[in-house]
């Protein structure tokens, strides 16, 4: 937000420099990120004076030209060529002399001496859009005879200079969100540092009704959205351009003025954090303001022209017919104040910030009003901003003010009550400040002490405070007044031991993983964990009605929560592609979500959500590329599964336990899920389904693997590493040529071969598969090597054969193989 350093001196007498109170509002929360000096008229009119213009007469070599000579105060009068057509000589004028640098928008230009047709020109008289102090560019500014020659143009024109600060306002500090809220912080902070200053609010005294005849009437139907509710109406107003001090305050913090009526509501606004609504009187029929929901389905249409679908949620500000405007958050095109308005009703209120918050995020709407209503403004200060914008508004722009205030307020909101103690005040700071400056502050932050004791107060904390209603708040106020670096630190230090937590091995486990695939060429990728629910339509694996939806999203394409990491991945890959690096190995961890039905209990909000932390992998594209010693080599899902496994061994699970199996989803066109020997899904791995690659754009097989790393925590929780010597005896290998139907897998045959044999049978591999003539129809052919050994002794024959038969026995019996 941005505050001019001059308009806030008109509420607090200080003689601190810009710099300084960027330091004093940082050190007291309200962080400052810049200064920066402006003028009202940019360029400040620097190298601008006045001159006479002494003779003026034709080009001799152009039939609009005029060839002068000026008079600027000092030195020889200045030739100068000029084209505007009222030139004339005995003219006082504004001259740019050589050197000036004169602005265009953003853009600008210097002043120099230059020969126009022949003829040397030492300057330039000025226009008023050329300098900035106007939009005329008919002719040259003539000034009135008065004027004295060799005055300086930002002296004549009294332009001032002022410095901007830029103050990043938290979201619980809506009451620092104007020129005064800064002053009273900033007053308060002076106090306590023994600074003279004195704290000014604009005055209302002098406000009265003008003509007691009845004017606009209120009507609030729904008191929830709109606790308080008021307004006046003035007439016989004058809308037109805004006087000069007016939108010069407006244009130093980057506001366009638009008319004074407009104006006075911005100013009031950034002046004490109010927002305000003029309507044209005229435009509102049946003579009454109806505050109220529309039905759903609704159209509307707002100020910037776009025609908007209101829900019965949306609170609407109405006349006897028609809405009028979406109350606390933006006008309608028909309803404002425009040039031909003569008479205006100027409405004050205070809106229930969740309903604005919802409607605002419902339209992508975000507007001044809107920021300040959503975090919660002062209800009790709606009459005294009315009062002070209707004080404008005659003093500008004419008008009587007709009729009483129109105030719906029917439950009065009271400050709130906090007790504090001094012990705790100490005990949280870490410091013991007295009793005295204690109560100081909180004076100067404006809370009443209602009763004190030796032990603490009890303190009434005004209502545009709303983010102080407990006693930690009220030490936080205090802390931040008083001086972060007012509280020494301790001699000494106060800690505890602590023990490895399960999430702490976990967060080792994901760094040594991870080093594991930056060591193998993956990347890291981190995508929003809220994504698009369009995303699960159709499918059964990931089902939309599983998707956790978000009851006010930023966006369509940031509506839910993801149910896995793949489509993240998959938009990483389309993003990469598009850039022509095509060669992929990603990887993410990242919390995946569902919602289920089935699992709802009674008293029991969260029973139907689950919460899931995951790895996932995606491969696609070459796996080497331009290597002059090396053709280049797709990547297959095979040296994905070989990453996964190698994941597994580093955690330390034992993959000898675990079943790769076949999987069919509509999220992979092959794949394999990985499970432990009781049935648990620890991971899929396969190729993406073309589908779904199709709609994110990308051509080409891409490998995908997804970890439950929430189960693989779980699986290796009592894991232990243990070691053991190399056997000194040595290892018998045989293999066996197996004829099997074509739907058995590998993993098959693994499990029986160790359930034949789970102490000398150390490992089973796949060395050949065949698939061809010679072979019966729905058959191939595994050729496998069995591995043997005694950890104490050398194996015989008779041992071997033993095995070896026990296994074939098991393979012809359950899986119907025969030896080729």
């Amino acid at each position: 937000m941005n505050i001019s350093y001059n308009w806030l001196k008109e509420y607090l007498d200080f003689d601190l420099q810009p710099e300084e109170v960027a330091a004093a509002l940082t050190s007291i929360g309200l962080e400052t990120g810049g200064v920066e000096e402006v003028q009202t008229i940019k360029g400040g009119l620097e190298g601008l004076v006045i001159g006479e213009v002494l003779t003026c007469e034709e080009h001799p070599n152009s039939d609009h030209l005029h060839v002068t000579t000026v008079n600027v105060g000092q030195g020889d009068p200045l030739q100068i060529v000029c084209g505007a057509p009222n030139v004339a000589a005995g003219q006082k004028v504004v001259v740019a002399v050589n050197g000036t640098k004169l602005y265009d928008g953003e853009e600008s230009f210097t002043i120099k001496r230059s020969k126009i047709r022949g003829i040397e020109s030492n300057g330039m008289i000025c226009a008023e859009d050329e300098i900035g102090i106007g939009t005329d560019h008919a002719g040259i500014i003539v000034l009135p005879e008065t004027a004295v020659v060799g005055t300086l143009a930002k002296d004549y024109y009294n332009v001032k200079s002022d410095y901007v600060l830029e103050v990043d306002i938290t979201p619980n500090r809506v009451d620092a969100t104007s020129h005064y809220g800064v002053a009273r912080d900033l007053a308060a902070y002076l106090k306590q540092n023994k600074v003279k200053a004195t704290l000014t609010r604009p005055s209302v005294e002098t406000f009265k009704i003008d003509d007691p005849s009845p004017a606009i009437e209120v009507v609030v139907e729904n008191t929830e959205a709109c606790p308080r509710y008021s307004g006046i109406t003035i007439k016989g107003v004058t809308v037109k351009e805004s006087p000069e001090w007016l939108q010069n305050r407006l244009n130093v913090i980057g506001l366009r003025p638009i008319n004074n009526i407009v104006d006075i509501t911005n100013y009031i606004l950034h002046e004490l954090g109010q927002p305000l609504h003029a309507f044209d009187a005229a435009k509102v029929a049946g003579g009454k303001v109806v505050v109220k929901t529309q039905p759903e389905g609704t159209s509307f249409v707002t100020l910037d022209g776009v025609t908007r679908t209101l829900t019965d949620r949306d609170l609407m500000i109405c006349n006897a017919s028609e809405a009028m405007c979406i109350g606390g958050v933006f006008g309608g095109l028909d309803s404002g104040v425009t040039e031909a308005t003569t008479d205006v009703f100027l409405e004050s209120a205070y809106f229930h910030p969740t309903w604005i918050r919802k409607t605002a995020r419902r339209f992508g709407l975000n507007t001044d009003a809107s920021f300040r209503f959503e975090r919660g403004l002062d209800p009790n200060n709606t009459l005294y901003v009315l009062k002070r914008a209707a004080l404008l508004i005659k003093e500008i722009a004419g008008g009587t003010i007709c009729g009483q205030i129109q105030d719906v307020y029917p439950e009065v909101v009271k400050p709130y009550s906090v007790s504090v103690t001094y012990n705790k005040i100490n005990t949280l700071i870490g410091k013991e400040i007295p009793a005295e400056t204690v109560k100081s502050i909180l004076e100067s932050l404006e809370m009443e002490i209602v009763s004190e004791s030796a032990e603490g107060l009890q303190l009434n904390v005004p209502v545009y405070r709303v983010d102080v209603q407990r006693d930690v708040d009220v030490i936080e106020d205090i802390l931040r007044i008083y001086g972060y670096n007012n509280v020494d630190f301790s001699d000494s230090v106060k800690s505890n031991l602590s023990y490895k937590t399960p999430t702490d091995r976990s967060y080792e486990l994901q760094q040594l993983i991870s080093e594991q695939l930056c060591g193998s060429g993956f990347n890291e990728i981190m995508n929003n964990s809220l994504t698009r629910a369009g995303y699960y339509e159709g499918l059964s694996t990931y089902p939309a009605s599983h998707a956790v939806m978000l009851m006010n999203p930023l966006s369509a394409d940031l509506n839910c929560m993801r149910q896995t990491l793949l489509f993240g991945g998959l938009e990483s890959i389309a993003h990469n592609r598009n850039r022509k690096n095509g060669d992929i190995k990603f990887f993410e961890f990242g919390n995946c979500y569902d919602y289920d039905t089935d699992k709802i209990k009674e008293n029991e909000t969260l029973s139907a959500f689950t919460e899931e932390f995951r790895l996932g992998l995606w491969v696609s594209g070459n796996k080497v590329s331009n290597n002059w010693a090396h053709a280049d080599e797709k990547a297959t899902v095979y040296e994905l599964k070989a990453y996964v496994e190698n994941i597994l061994v580093r955690l330390g699970v034992n993959t000898g336990k675990l079943v790769f199996g076949n999987l069919t989803n509509d999220i992979y066109s092959a794949a394999l899920s990985i499970t432990t020997g009781a049935g648990r899904q620890l991971g899929t791995l396969g190729v993406v389904n073309k589908k779904l690659c199709k709609g994110m754009d990308i051509d080409g097989e891409v490998y995908y693997a997804e970890l439950s790393w929430t189960l693989l925590m779980k699986e290796i929780k009592k894991s232990k590493v243990t070691y053991s010597e190399i056997s000194k005896f040595p290892a018998v290998k045989r293999d066996l040529a197996l004829l099997l139907n074509k739907s058995v897998q590998f993993a098959e045959i693994q499990k029986i071969a160790f359930d034949s044999d789970r102490k000398l049978l150390k490992k089973v591999e796949l060395f050949d598969v065949y698939e061809g003539k010679n072979l019966l129809p729905g058959k191939k052919s595994y050729a496998v090597s069995f591995y043997l050994q005694d950890e104490e002794k050398t194996l015989t024959d008779k041992q071997i054969d033993a095995i070896m038969k026990k296994i074939q026995t098991n393979l012809e019996q359950k899986l119907e193989a025969q030896l080729r």
